[in-house]
């Protein structure tokens, strides 16, 4: 690792030994020789180890946390107290006022979607701190490769500068 030109130039800019490298500069490195692009999308990246649970919840998440469900489920508990107050005739109402089985019904749909949307948030935080890997692995390949440009145009400038220098020699002798 060490014998690569590249790993020597990194370790020199980076400051960290080739065996030090973290897993995000050793993939930089490697990319930078194979002269492939670093950018990833974090998106497809999480939705590729995404379980089934991971997706569901975020699909829970999405529909439970929209204005759809919101107005959709006032109408439902609108519809439910219409229907057990007044246009059900008297006795025959399934959950009278106070509606205990609808109390019951939403303390339920809390206590299931409270922990689901949670599963979701934790899964966003972890797909923000993939971004945040990815973006720090983009920034280091910026990075290097404009230190190595800068390298380059150094020894173009130092070359043309003795260049230059061995031209007027001859002429001033």
């Amino acid at each position: 690792m060490a014998s690569n030109p590249l790993h020597a130039f990194a370790a020199r800019l980076i400051g960290k030994a080739p065996a030090a490298l973290d897993a995000e500069e050793r993939r930089v490195l490697a990319k930078i020789a194979e002269k492939r692009p670093v950018a990833r999308d974090a998106g497809d990246v999480a939705d590729e180890t995404a379980t089934l649970g991971d997706r569901l919840a975020d699909r829970v998440a999405a529909v439970g946390g929209s204005w759809g469900f919101i107005l959709g489920f006032a109408l439902l508990l609108l519809g439910w107290m219409l229907l057990n107050s007044g246009l059900l005739p008297p006795g025959r109402a399934f959950d009278p006022y106070p509606y205990i089985f609808l109390n019951l019904m939403l303390s339920t749909l809390a206590a299931v979607q409270a922990p689901v949307i949670m599963m979701s948030q934790n899964r966003q935080a972890t797909k923000d701190r993939l971004a945040a890997r990815l973006d720090y692995e983009v920034n280091l390949r910026t990075e290097l490769e404009i230190l190595r440009l800068h390298d380059i145009i150094e020894l173009a400038v130092a070359a043309r500068i003795e260049e230059l220098i061995r031209r007027q020699r001859p002429e001033a002798a």
